[in-house]
């Protein structure tokens, strides 16, 4: 017989309304992390058991199909998987590389691996054959689950790993259609012959790695990203708490599966606190109108999704969709721009809510439902963790400092945080530090406990004697009504090391011109301050191309362009600023 472990957390509702704004006392928020923890029997089972009514997921797709399931449902079928992946080998501790679309199957095998006890190894499905052999030496991979339109990158795979690769399975493909398994692979859905109950032979301890993460650094191939049943599944009660869920909410966060904001706003984060998912799954490229009529027809009441994804809503007459049902908005992925923030609460009365967090933690920084918005704030500190700005040697900063945003991991480390990056002790030494980790972005603290982000450390330009954040710039562009999105990045300059370049996409009927050009650099010079503005100003059609599959705008890769390239012959019309000079 399990015990069943719910986390409760603090009332931050009650705390704003007493007018508290500040980040909660650390000294009186005690986390109590149990021996023993397993997500899928003691969180699944648990609201199966207690509410088996209660609507888990809803799902459908380009074809119009409809699914809906309940907490029974996902327990039931979970169990199925789980002695289906017991039965063909898979036990506690393998590694198994899940690259799926935005399937129903997709939740139901993250339960039963999670049951089974296996490391489960999220990839995203624009990986490559070259990508996939990476994480499969480097995770030990052991067995892959993915779907009949992603099985050819795998072909090749299968013969070269075959020593190493003891099971593989398509998720998507019927019993029925069994050709498949003549190529060596099982079927999903072989598993519905298997019995509802499931019982494991081995406790999970908290510390046991549940998933693998790869995460790109700074330099080198991806880093490994362990973490354990209770830092991500449990850990993310506060995500749960920064979206405004609660139980019976219908949450749609417009995400990819393969990457860590999936799993913390499509599976843990609603189903801890027994919220519904909603799950769309499309091959088609992202259409605002669509996702709107989405949340229109199916009464979403919380929507969780990356600024780029924000900024296209604004591009259309939200006038013309029914939103009411829309109780909560939150933005994550990279930082929001006031000006999105104020637009949409002006369309629609609700405030988009920004947070902050890592692939190597839960929700770090966040704007919280109940506690007072600055917009273009990161908001305060989640209660699982002390989070400071501290300078490189891990001294805590005054009020309006600039500095490294770390997590203090002495004397207790926090649970809900990386275990560590595998196998990569230097990755290790640089994080973990003077009794900090450092996550390697950069802001400043305001004196209520607000933290305001200035950017990634190596983002950051460094122009003459100036420290530039390029988020400022970003959002001081996209104030200007021409402007739909901006990436700010430094370009190199004979005199002043580096200057301000921006990447400018336009809003329909604007054209480019060296007249705009200067115009925006006036735009951002007034705006922020006379240093600040961009120097250069290349207008581009679109900045999807250096989006991760998250949104996020990696600026690293048109940094690299600036400092690799000549400007002659670059694609693209580029436009040097020389009406402004030095001030």
């Amino acid at each position: 017989m399990r015990n069943s472990y719910i986390l409760k957390l603090p009332a931050f509702l009650s705390m704003a309304a007493g007018g508290k704004t500040s980040a909660p006392d650390m000294a009186n928020f005690l986390v109590e992390v149990p021996k023993y923890f397993n997500w899928g029997f003691d969180v699944i089972d648990h609201w199966a058991k207690e509410k088996p009514g209660l609507q888990a997921l809803v799902y459908t797709d380009d074809a119009g199909n409809v699914q809906r399931f309940t907490f029974k449902d996902v327990s039931m079928i979970s169990n199925q998987i789980a002695n289906f992946l017991k039965a063909k080998g898979i036990k506690k501790g393998d590694a198994i590389l899940v690259m799926l679309p935005n399937i129903a199957s997709l939740w139901f095998l993250v339960v039963a691996l999670i049951k089974v006890g296996a490391v489960i190894v999220p990839c995203a499905s624009l990986l490559t054959e070259k990508d996939l052999e990476y994480r499969i030496e480097a995770a030990h991979i052991r067995g892959i689950i993915t779907d009949s339109m992603q099985s050819d990158k795998f072909s090749t795979i299968l013969s070269k790993y075959r020593q190493q690769l003891s099971f593989a399975a398509l998720a998507d493909v019927r019993e029925e259609e069994k050709e498949s398994e003549r190529k060596g692979w099982f079927t999903l859905a072989e598993a519905e012959r298997e019995s509802t109950v499931f019982h494991s032979t081995e406790e999970n301890k908290s510390d046991d790695t549940c998933l693998i993460y790869f995460t790109s650094g700074t330099e080198g191939p991806p880093k490994m990203v362990l973490h354990t049943h209770v830092s991500y599944p449990l850990g993310h009660k506060a995500t749960a708490l920064w979206l405004g869920l609660k139980e019976g909410y219908l949450h749609w966060n417009i995400s990819s599966p393969g990457w860590a904001k999936h799993a913390w706003s499509s599976i843990f984060a609603p189903w801890n606190v027994g919220a519904t998912t909603f799950a769309y799954n499309t091959a088609a490229r992202f259409n605002a109108s669509k996702h709107l009529n989405i949340i229109e027809k199916f009464r979403i009441n919380s929507v969780c999704a990356a600024p780029t994804i924000w900024r296209m809503f604004l591009l259309e007459d939200l006038s013309k969709y029914d939103l009411s049902s829309l109780k909560s908005a939150a933005s994550a992925g990279e930082p929001l721009n006031p000006e999105v923030i104020s637009r949409f609460m002006n369309a629609t009365g609700i405030t988009i809510r920004d947070g902050y967090g890592q692939t190597e933690t839960v929700l770090a920084i966040g704007n919280f439902p109940g506690i007072k918005i600055k917009p273009g704030s990161m908001g305060i500190a989640n209660p699982f963790y002390d989070i400071d700005v501290v300078d490189d040697y891990g001294n805590r900063l005054a009020e309006n400092q600039e500095g490294n945003i770390a997590i203090r991991v002495t004397p207790e480390r926090p649970f809900a945080l990386l275990k560590e990056y595998a196998n990569d002790p230097e990755r290790n030494k640089e994080a973990f530090r003077y009794g900090w980790y450092f996550t390697g972005d950069r802001a400043y603290k305001d004196e209520d406990g607000y933290f305001w982000y200035i950017g990634r450390a190596d983002d950051v330009i460094k122009s003459s004697a100036y420290r530039i954040g390029p988020f400022e710039v970003e959002s001081a562009l996209i104030k200007h009504p021409a402007v739909v999105e901006a990436a700010v990045v430094p370009s190199p300059d004979a005199i002043r090391g580096s200057i301000v370049k921006a990447y400018v996409v336009l809003r329909k009927n604007y054209t480019p011109s060296q007249e705009l050009a200067d115009e925006l650099a006036m735009h951002v010079a007034k705006e922020t301050a006379p240093y600040k503005y961009p120097r250069r100003i290349e207008f581009v059609e679109s900045l999807d191309p250096v989006k991760t599959i998250s949104g996020k705008i990696r600026r690293k890769v048109l940094r690299m362009a600036e400092f690799g390239r000549e400007e002659k012959g670059v694609e693209g019309i580029e436009f040097a600023v020389k009406s402004l000079r030095d001030s």
